[in-house]
């Protein structure tokens, strides 16, 4: 690849040899799935059970016109997003299959630590979002029998926690998931399905709801700021160059395919059970959707423990990125089960994954985590980074007018960065004045 490093005043985009970061081959399978894999792959991310809590992180905050049209736009400007970065798998004739290898291929060294420390920042918060929702779902359960405050949710947290460590151990790399994504699809529809059908049935029942948008004027405007985090939180992973490393040649034309059914397919079952849930209990909606539903114990049990059971997976696959690097790192190649292999994923996953455990208890303010993820880490990886990053590659080939749009949208989304950073940053300082460490949500 040429360098674009003879005019001056533009910006060098970095040949293979000026590189000085090694990228190493991976310790995991690449392409060996079909393009519907990976779209199984990328909805079980958007109908995790991140959804049960929509009506509340994000309609509330913003009421029908603006969760509505925000949604709408969220999904296309995050398709437009991650095609950018899905066309750039080749770029120079060489396959990325980590987001920090192809910022480090186009800027350079210090590029390539800068995106791994954000995308680092950005799947260890979602990993601890997601051990709260699966202690979430297992204290749901609990209540449902025994409202005796007992066991309170730190408590629910650590148990999945362990049952998270379980899973990791024996599922060494993303590929291997296979039929564990059938089971998660399935999951999936069994808590959403349950929660939609419970919540058409308590609307159609409830007298006249509330939907105006809670808090004072000052409040008002710091939760819309945080709800437009939770909009792109909703649809983008952060690691699109390590999921598209696993899909088969052509490996562009085939991770189109698959975005095109995770934003088609993929989204209506979140706008669902998003849009019911509001419907039903307007601006009183619990940021756990199953929590607001009346119907059979047993029904709302099955539905929580479902709820559980796809979290525990939906969160291997945004792990897999921090499992490759130690992986690839230490050599750790063969049979799954050798002993070698296997006392590796035991300590080191283990390890991992206790320490998101222990945050998660500390600090079990779902919402907040959501926001806070999107401001510090989605929306600079997914919309600043993939924007600038097409711009660089294609510098020759684009026309002025498509240079500025990919300008503006650099400069809109850094400004909305640091926006829903300051307010993801007061709403945590806000619920840690409410509640202690290790509360009992």
């Amino acid at each position: 690849m040429e360098s674009s490093g003879g005019d001056s005043g533009r910006r060098k985009v970095h040949s293979e040899d000026d590189l000085a970061v090694e990228i190493p081959e991976t310790a995991h399978q690449i392409s060996h799935d079909s393009w519907f894999q990976v779209g199984f792959v990328l909805t079980t991310g958007i109908n995790s059970s991140y959804v049960l809590g929509y009506s509340g992180t994000i309609m509330v905050p913003l009421g029908w016109i603006g969760g509505v049209v925000g949604l709408i736009l969220a999904t296309a400007i995050s398709l437009y997003a991650n095609s950018l970065v899905a066309k750039l798998h080749e770029f120079g004739g060489k396959r990325h299959i980590r987001y920090r290898d192809l910022a480090g291929f186009i800027y350079g060294r210090k590029a390539y630590k800068i995106t791994w420390a954000l995308q680092y920042v950005n799947l260890f918060m979602i990993n601890t979002g997601y051990i709260i929702l699966a202690g979430q779902a297992l204290k749901a359960v609990y209540v449902l029998f025994r409202d005796d405050d007992t066991m309170k949710l730190p408590y629910f947290i650590a148990i999945s926690g362990v049952v998270c460590v379980m899973f990791a151990i024996g599922t060494p790399h993303l590929s291997a998931l296979r039929i564990w994504l059938g089971f998660s699809t399935f999951f999936s529809l069994v808590y959403i399905v349950t929660a939609t059908v419970l919540s058409v049935r308590d609307g159609i029942r409830a007298p006249a709801r509330d939907y105006s948008i809670p808090g004072t004027k000052t409040s008002r405007i710091f939760s819309t700021i945080g709800a437009a985090a939770n909009l792109v939180f909703a649809f983008n992973t952060g690691m699109l160059p390590e999921i598209q490393a696993t899909v088969r040649p052509p490996v562009v034309k085939n991770m189109m395919k698959a975005l095109y059914f995770q934003f088609t397919v993929g989204v209506l079952p979140m706008y669902l059970v998003t849009f019911i849930g509001y419907w039903a209990y307007g601006a009183g909606t619990s940021t756990y959707l199953l929590n607001s539903v009346s119907g059979p114990v047993w029904v709302k049990a099955a539905a929580s423990i479902a709820s559980f059971l796809q979290t525990v997976i939906a969160l291997h696959i945004f792990a897999s990125p921090m499992y490759e690097y130690l992986d690839t790192r230490y050599g750790i190649k063969g049979s799954a089960l050798a002993l070698r292999n296997l006392s590796f994923r035991v300590m080191v996953r283990g390890g991992y994954l206790a320490v998101n455990t222990f945050v998660a208890a500390l600090l079990p303010f779902l919402g907040d985590f959501m926001s806070l993820t999107g401001a510090v880490s989605t929306f600079p990886l997914t919309f600043i980074l993939a924007n600038h990053m097409y711009l660089v590659a294609k510098d020759n080939k684009l026309s002025a007018p498509q240079k500025s749009w990919h300008w503006l949208n650099v400069s809109f989304f850094g400004f909305m960065s640091v926006a829903a950073a300051i307010a993801a940053l007061r709403l945590i300082a806000v619920d840690s004045k409410t509640y202690n460490l290790f509360a009992n949500l």
